[in-house]
C-alpha cells in the first residue's frame, strides 16, 4: 500500500501544481460559479417573497438561503472533471502517453485531481463555512454550527465526490467509440445538476419523483451532503443515504472497471 502510494504521489503534486499555476483560470471560474450563487439568491427570494406561504416545500427563506450557499460550496468541493480530460486526450493523442504508464489509468485521474481539490478545499472550505455560518446566525439569531454534523458533511462529501468521479470515468470512456465528448459532456453536467438538487431541490419535486431521484445517485452528489449539514437528515435516514452514498461508489468503481476492459478495444487515436 505504501508502495502505491509512493507511485501516485507524483500525480497528486501534478494536480496541486496545475492549480497554482493556472490560478488566474481558477478565480474566474470560482468568480462565475458565485455570481450563479448569488443569481439563485435572488430569484429564490422573488419567489418566496411573490408567495403567500413563509415556508415551501419544508424550506423557508432562511433555510433556503443557506441551501443555495452551500450547494455552491458542495457542487465546488465534488466537481470532477474527468469526463472532459478523457475526451480532449482520445481529441488530441496524449493518451497515449498515459497508457503506457505502468499505472492504473483510472487512478491517475483520481490522484491527480485529489491535488486540485486539495488546494481548492484549503483555499474555499473555512471562509465558505465561516460565511455560511454567520449567514445562517443573522437569519435564525443562534449559532448553529455542529462539530460532528460538519463532519458527517464532510464524509458525505467525500463519497459525492467518489460518486462523481467515477461516474464521470464511465461516462468518459464513450469518447472511445464516438471520439469527441464536449456536446454530451454539456447535456450531461445540465442533467446531472438538475437532478441533484443544484438547481432545484428534490423536495420541490412531485412526490413520486422525489422518491425516484433520491434513491438514484445524483441525489447523492450534491443534496444528501447539503441535507445533511442542514440537520435535515438524522439518525436512521442519515444513515440511510450515507450507507446508499457507498453503495453508489462501489457500484460505479466496478463499472468503470468493466467499461475499461471493453472500451479499449474501440481505442482510436486521432491525433499525436
Amino acid at each position: 500500500m505504501r508502495r502505491k502510494l509512493r507511485i501516485y504521489l507524483p500525480f497528486v503534486n501534478a494536480g496541486m501544481q496545475e492549480t497554482a499555476t493556472y490560478r488566474t483560470n481558477w478565480i474566474f471560474m470560482m468568480l462565475g460559479n458565485v455570481l450563479g450563487c448569488f443569481i439563485s439568491y435572488f430569484l429564490w427570494k422573488a419567489i418566496f417573497l411573490s408567495g403567500d406561504n413563509a415556508s415551501m416545500n419544508g424550506f423557508n427563506m432562511p433555510q433556503m438561503v443557506v441551501y443555495i450557499f452551500l450547494i455552491f460550496l458542495t457542487a465546488t468541493m465534488i466537481n470532477s472533471g474527468g469526463t472532459y480530460d478523457i475526451g480532449e486526450e482520445i481529441r488530441d493523442g496524449s493518451i497515449a502517453m498515459r497508457l503506457i504508464k505502468p499505472v492504473s489509468y483510472n487512478g491517475t485521474f483520481l490522484f491527480q485531481e485529489l491535488g486540485n481539490k486539495l488546494m481548492t478545499v484549503c483555499i474555499l472550505i473555512v471562509p465558505l463555512v465561516a460565511g455560511v455560518e454567520i449567514v445562517r446566525f443573522r437569519l435564525m439569531g443562534e449559532v448553529q454550527f455542529e462539530v460532528i454534523r460538519f463532519f458527517l458533511y464532510m464524509l458525505s462529501a467525500a463519497f459525492a465526490y467518489l460518486i462523481n468521479f467515477f461516474f464521470n470515468i464511465c461516462f468518459g470512456f464513450i469518447a472511445f467509440v464516438i471520439k469527441y465528448l464536449w456536446g454530451a459532456n454539456m447535456m450531461k453536467n445540465c442533467i446531472v445538476g438538475f437532478l441533484s438538487g443544484q438547481i432545484i431541490p428534490i423536495a420541490f419535486m412531485p412526490s413520486v419523483a422525489e422518491k425516484i431521484l433520491l434513491i438514484l445517485p445524483f441525489s447523492s452528489l450534491n443534496y444528501t451532503p447539503v441535507m445533511i449539514y442542514m440537520g435535515m437528515y438524522r439518525g436512521k435516514t442519515l444513515l440511510f443515504y450515507m450507507g446508499l452514498q457507498m453503495i453508489w461508489v462501489l457500484f460505479f468503481w466496478c463499472l468503470s472497471k468493466i467499461l475499461w476492459s471493453v472500451s479499449i478495444k474501440y481505442l482510436t487515436v486521432q491525433g499525436g
